[in-house]
């Protein structure tokens, strides 16, 4: 076997938490000498430092310096760190590339690969087209942004197995290899903390084709003008889903009936998969994501029984308008995923009931007043947390100015005051809906940290209940 092209390289990674890891446990095993930077300091992260207590690995923890350069062969870099960070700048300077954990999977995975992004949807369609390689007899791998960091993997993949993988806009940026089948679900708004345009955010998503061939696949939603816009600069086939249009490859819509057709059909032609009411997802955005789903998984050959049966066992994942209990009548709803304003809107478009709105996080710099005019009408109570939510509260009450059912608009600090009020001010058949429509990073590690401390929460809370009636 050919030694890596790594080996005997020196490699610099920058950031030491999930992907940073699954590096630090990868790179020395290909012969390659590794530096982990991370900007925590050592007491922050001495318990990830004991699993490579027997690794050949150099730490420089509290800061980047650019010192790190003058030996590097690579740089390599988590999704939390941003191109502007100066050592980043300085080894571009320096002609040293610039990796990750995504790229470097891409360059040496021997199974053919299907990449899905999007600024939303992207971890259900994933895990959707991951279910049905699997549910057609393959051996398929999942991950990427999700789940396991695919490097972790790669000595057990063959080529004979399927690799479904989740890209986001901060791994896509500096790639400069893309999956043989692609699929961009949506651009909006998002990260523009971190890309600072819509223009960059743009360009960023565009990596997951720009270096196909002609003879690889991008699915593009039709529905949606940012993937619209990008499906222009598309290099091989390409495909596409939608709710409204008869697209001629790809899969749509024909009444209440869900089609496939050319490369995701047997024959070219186009077959029924399922009906609207097999899909058992709340809200229009997700007969979206199963009509991806199902445009990417014909176009790698899954046949149409095995999508329909898939569709109809599939109840969804984690923290994306996830049932947590029913308590004295009020459905308790975690969204937590919800992290920009336009996935709030789609959660408040999937429910009639009266929604009682759990709203707050970090903003990410977005833009904030549809969803505020859209929760002055539907929202019958709102309740905020977090460091932006006195500024969504001050949206929406502006946008109540002009109409709508809201009643009243509370503001807390922490999202166990806000799930208190909330149940306070809930009736039954009201839906306490945790959809924040911003980040979890200024209480949270993550919004799935969120997300389970809100289902705690709610669990308590029936807990209590209950002693009460006793």
């Amino acid at each position: 076997m050919m030694p890596d092209p790594l080996a005997g390289k020196t490699v610099v990674v920058l950031g030491f938490a999930r992907q940073g890891q699954a590096l630090a446990r990868w790179l020395p095993s290909i012969g390659a000498n590794v530096v982990v930077s991370d900007t925590r300091d050592f007491g922050e992260l001495a318990e990830a430092v004991l699993d490579f207590i027997d690794s050949p690995i150099t730490y420089a923890f509290g800061g980047h310096p650019l010192e790190l350069l003058d030996n590097a062969d690579l740089l390599c870099l988590s999704g939390g760190v941003a191109l502007d960070v100066p050592i980043v700048a300085a080894a571009r300077g320096r002609g040293i590339p610039l990796s990750n954990d995504a790229q470097l999977f891409l360059e040496r995975c021997p199974a053919p690969v299907i990449g899905i992004t999007g600024s939303a949807g992207k971890t259900t369609t994933t895990t959707l087209v991951g279910r049905m390689c699997e549910a057609a007899d393959r051996t398929t791998w999942i991950g990427g942004n999700i789940g396991d960091v695919l490097l972790d993997n790669l000595n057990d993949m063959l080529p004979e197995h399927t690799v479904v993988m989740e890209l986001s806009s901060f791994q896509l940026e500096i790639m400069e290899r893309s999956p043989k089948i692609a699929c961009v679900l949506n651009v909006t708004p998002n990260h523009l903390d971190r890309h600072g345009s819509m223009e960059a955010y743009m360009n960023a998503k565009a990596h997951i084709f720009l270096h196909q061939n002609a003879q690889d696949i991008c699915v593009f939603g039709y529905d949606d003008p940012g993937s619209n816009l990008l499906a222009d600069q598309a290099v091989g086939r390409v495909a596409w889903f939608s709710l409204r249009e008869m697209v001629p490859d790809g899969a749509f819509m024909a009444g209440n009936r869900l089609m496939v057709v050319g490369a995701g059909s047997p024959d070219g032609q186009p077959h029924v998969v399922c009906g609207r009411e097999d899909i058992r997802l709340r809200g229009e955005h997700n007969v979206r994501n199963v009509l991806a789903a199902c445009a990417i998984a014909g176009a790698a050959g899954v046949p149409v029984e095995v999508m329909r049966d898939t569709i109809r066992n599939f109840t969804g994942v984690p923290h994306r308008l996830e049932p947590v209990r029913t308590v004295d009548g009020v459905t308790y709803v975690n969204d937590s995923i919800a992290t920009a304003p336009e996935r709030v809107i789609a959660a408040l478009r999937s429910f009639d009931e009266p929604i009682v709105l759990l709203a707050g996080g970090r903003d990410k710099k977005l833009p904030w007043g549809e969803m505020a005019a859209l929760a002055a009408q539907k929202v019958r109570y709102l309740v905020t947390f977090g460091e932006h939510g006195p500024a969504i509260a001050e949206y929406v009450r502006a946008a109540r100015l002009l109409g709508g059912r809201l009643e009243g608009i509370d503001t807390f600090k922490t999202l166990d005051e806000a799930v208190k009020r909330a149940a306070e001010v809930a009736r039954q058949g009201d839906v306490v809906l945790l959809s924040p429509g911003g980040t979890s990073y200024d209480s949270y590690a993550d919004f799935a940290a969120r997300g389970d401390h809100f289902k705690e929460l709610v669990n308590a809370l029936e807990e209590r209940n209950r002693g009460e009636r006793r």
